[in-house]
């Protein structure tokens, strides 16, 4: 099991992190994939839940599905926090649900449908290389805006910046983030996963 939990996502909600310390649970209501967002819902209504609210993060080491799909180009990173250090502050948070991901088959939920406690953390196994990592917690009150718990910049292990920006431009970011209060000594890298020296020079003739 990974010692350390990923969050993809782009610079100005990275930025949002970083001043506030604070992230940000967010309505499932709006997931691209529906058939997750639905076992939700189901999972709500059967508890008598108005609200749910969830943070996604990738256990899974980093790969080029995760920048793709997660992040928005030049402007994407990866969060990459302690995992213990993470859940220890989530856990804060009444009645929050720290979990790991399980994906499945229609064929296999046909033969054992799964309790209603399983439906929040439930996937098709066409998503399995997500290998996700869920935070999750509902509420019997309607709330409109995002749930946020504090997590102090200590917890975090180090910031990757999208292998899409210039270099120029990444040690300009890097510069911003170690400016923001409690950050100068994070660890802040550009991505080297389509371009790294290292791997070229073992095709070198």
């Amino acid at each position: 099991m990974s010692a350390f939990v990923r969050r993809y996502t782009d610079l100005p909600f990275l930025f949002d992190y970083l001043r506030t310390k604070e992230l940000a649970l967010l309505s499932p209501k709006t997931w691209d994939d529906k058939n997750d967002s639905f076992f939700v819902e189901q999972y709500a209504k059967a508890k008598g839940f108005q609200s749910t609210y969830a943070l996604c993060l990738a256990e899974a080491s980093e790969t080029y599905h995760h920048w793709k799909v997660f992040t928005s180009g030049s402007s994407g990173v990866c969060i990459e926090f302690n995992k213990d250090a993470l859940i220890t502050h989530a856990m804060k948070i009444p009645g929050l649900r720290a979990e790991t991901v399980t994906y499945s088959t229609i064929k296999s939920l046909r033969a054992s449908k799964p309790n209603i406690d399983q439906l929040p953390f439930l996937k098709r196994s066409a998503f399995g290389d997500e290998a996700e990592f869920r935070l999750f917690v509902a509420r019997h009150e309607t709330f409109t805006t995002p749930l946020r718990f504090a997590v102090p910049a200590n917890a975090v292990n180090r910031i990757v910046l999208s292998p899409w920006v210039p270099k120029s431009v990444s040690d300009q970011v890097k510069a911003t983030i170690k400016e923001i209060a409690g950050c100068k000594t994070l660890k802040v890298f550009r991505s080297t996963l389509i371009e790294n020296e290292g791997w070229k020079q073992l095709g070198e003739y």
